[in-house]
């Protein structure tokens, strides 16, 4: 080789050792992708919360999620789908299932349950013989008796709705629990504590 062609190769690989990667770091990206995921997590808004129904008193809970925009029905002193009076509590807990096989059903509210879903149906383009994924959010009095709530979600099972959720007001904090006291030990089977 040349003393000019050794020169000219050298001077060419000193030009472009300078664009030359030896190492990639992706310490950098990888932490920049992780605060984006979290702050995106952190700040992404929950949903509206449904409003109480007038006239309902809801119990309290120590723990729970907020609720979502949903379909709420409301039992208090009127059994009320979406703001919308539908009849008494006291006529729901007393009239009679119209279905013999449905001994729990409450008709004027299965009737007004299953207008909603079929709606939903419509809008969603679900069939008929499909189960709901919309949450029913049922805001009960705290006062309420349970043999009208069972009724209450039966009636709405059977018109469609899987997902029911119940309503509760939040408490403030939670009590932390007394430390459990060691038990005592219990004997083996067939012993008698007698050496």
């Amino acid at each position: 080789m040349s003393r000019g062609r050794e020169m000219r190769a050298q001077r060419r690989a000193a030009q472009f050792a300078k664009f030359r990667i030896t190492e990639l770091n992706l310490v950098p990206l990888v932490d920049t992708f992780v605060s984006i995921v979290f702050f995106a997590l952190t700040t992404a808004t929950v949903g509206e919360l449904a409003p109480v129904v007038p006239g309902v008193r809801l119990p309290s809970a120590e723990v729970g999620a907020p609720a979502l925009q949903q379909l709420t029905l409301g039992i208090g002193g009127q059994l009320t789908l979406a703001g919308k009076p539908l009849m008494s509590t006291m006529d729901a807990a007393r009239v009679p299932s119209n279905m013999p096989d449905q001994p729990l059903l409450i008709p004027a509210l299965y009737s007004a349950l299953k207008v909603s879903a079929d709606s939903i149906r419509r809008v969603k383009n679900v069939t008929p013989d499909q189960a709901l994924d919309i949450p029913l959010a049922i805001q009960g009095d705290s006062s309420m008796r349970y043999d009208l709530l069972s009724r209450v979600m039966q009636t709405a099972r059977i018109a469609g709705f899987k997902n029911l959720s119940l309503q509760v007001n939040k408490k403030g904090g939670a009590t932390p629990a007394a430390p459990a006291a060691p038990a005592a030990p219990t004997p083996a089977p067939g012993a008698t504590g007698k050496d």
